[in-house]
């Protein structure tokens, strides 16, 4: 077990469960792991129609973000779930995620975000910012996020001016300041997910 000074503790590497590629072992990682299966063993969805590691990236006054997907949930190609992990408040995630929903797919808004910290969860409609369930159980199972999301709809969303200003939501919400007070990286590795 490695432990960087001020920072994530390091555990090795683990397989990862939907990919089968091997990343880095941390607290956060073993939080994603978990979720996973749980979508697969719990809530019906298939490996194949969960997506790991989608991005924004965006550069608004200097600033250049990343902001990642833990993972997407789709139905036969089309996306009907963001979800987004981070440790922390859950509250403080929801208005990311749904700027996320709102801009990732060009063609259409991802009715559904689902914002963690691995212990809790919301279920968010992403064209109201209602919280819809609360809880890692309101996580919907794979035939209730196809009914939720086919009742709510895949409206394109409006304009480029309002495109503009949720990827601006975006690069605000989803600075990283890592701990150790500088940019979020571990000496000759990627953390997690950070190298895609």
């Amino acid at each position: 077990m490695a432990d960087i000074p001020l920072h994530h503790i390091v555990y090795g590497t683990c397989k990862d469960f939907v990919t089968g590629e091997i990343i880095v072992d941390t607290d956060d990682e073993r939080y994603r792991q978990k979720l996973a299966r749980y979508l697969v063993e719990e809530k019906g969805y298939e490996k194949k129609d969960i997506k790991i590691g989608e991005k924004i990236e965006t550069l608004y006054n200097g600033q250049f973000v990343s902001s990642k997907m833990s993972m997407v949930l789709s139905s036969n190609g089309k996306r009907i779930v963001i979800i987004r992990y981070a440790p922390g408040s859950l509250v403080t995630r929801e208005r990311s995620a749904i700027a996320a929903a709102r801009v990732l797919d060009e063609n259409y808004q991802i009715p559904l975000a689902v914002v963690t910290n691995g212990e809790d969860a919301e279920l968010l409609d992403t064209y109201t910012g209602e919280i819809l369930r609360r809880g890692l159980d309101g996580i919907p199972a794979y035939g209730e996020a196809l009914a939720l999301a086919d009742k709510l709809g895949f409206a394109p969303f409006p304009d480029e001016k309002k495109r503009e200003r949720e990827l601006r939501i975006l690069n605000a919400y989803d600075i990283e300041v890592c701990c150790a007070g500088g940019p979020c990286a571990l000496p000759e590795a990627s953390e997690g997910r950070g190298k895609e």
